[in-house]
């Protein structure tokens, strides 16, 4: 029997970098919500074809939904929260959803991509720089971490989600954050320590830290 083409399935289908901060929120939207989702990794050195099909940019993640196609990372994640709507995890009123959409885009287009430097670039200069600029840029929000339970909320969101994958990441990027950082220390056990935090983790995400 031939395969059914992705576009032709019922369920909705993610093509995921199994290391990617940017494919682990999305993984990790779909088990805040219980999404029924097909996930496939792979391999970026060798990108399936009918994904290139599908993404012009032969970006990860990408989603697909029977014709819909989506590759913005942050199009997705807002996606599956009005697709899917409880648990909701962005803020009704405009202001907050604004505030936590212009959060969400620094995180995809500044932090995100030091953590792909400090991963991937042979420049050892270009490295340290990335990894002093990311530990600056937590350091200077550590006063939003400690006045509510959540960042910027009461009530976990998008943000957190976005912001826990980071976290997770920081031993294996030879990050340590200083004593002054203990909001951000707490705060991160909390988020880190959800059920479907570690639920949403690929086999490479397990070996950044190797604590499961």
């Amino acid at each position: 029997m031939s395969e059914i083409p992705v576009t032709k399935r019922s369920v909705i289908v993610l093509f995921s970098d199994s290391k990617s901060p940017s494919s682990h929120r999305v993984r990790l939207v779909a088990k805040e919500k219980d999404i029924p989702i097909e996930i496939i990794e792979v391999d970026v050195d060798n990108m399936p074809e009918d994904l290139l099909e599908l993404n012009p940019y032969g970006t990860l993640p990408t989603l697909v939904d029977r014709e819909l196609v989506l590759y913005d990372p942050q199009v997705i994640i807002e996606y599956l929260d009005e697709r899917f709507p409880h648990p909701p995890l962005m803020a009704v009123d405009p202001i907050s959803k604004a505030r936590s959409r212009q959060m969400l885009r620094q995180i995809e287009t500044e932090w995100y991509p030091l953590v792909d430097t400090i991963v991937n670039s042979d420049d050892q200069a270009a490295v340290k720089v990335a990894r002093r600029n990311l530990q600056e840029r937590l350091i200077q929000l550590i006063p939003a971490f400690e006045h509510k339970p959540y960042f910027m909320n009461e009530e976990y969101s998008l943000v957190d989600i976005s912001m826990s994958v980071l976290l997770w990441r920081l031993p294996s990027l030879g990050i340590e954050l200083p004593k002054s950082a203990k909001p951000i220390v707490d705060y991160a056990e909390k988020v880190l320590g959800r059920e479907m935090f570690l639920e949403s983790l690929s086999d490479d995400e397990i070996d950044m830290r190797d604590v499961i």
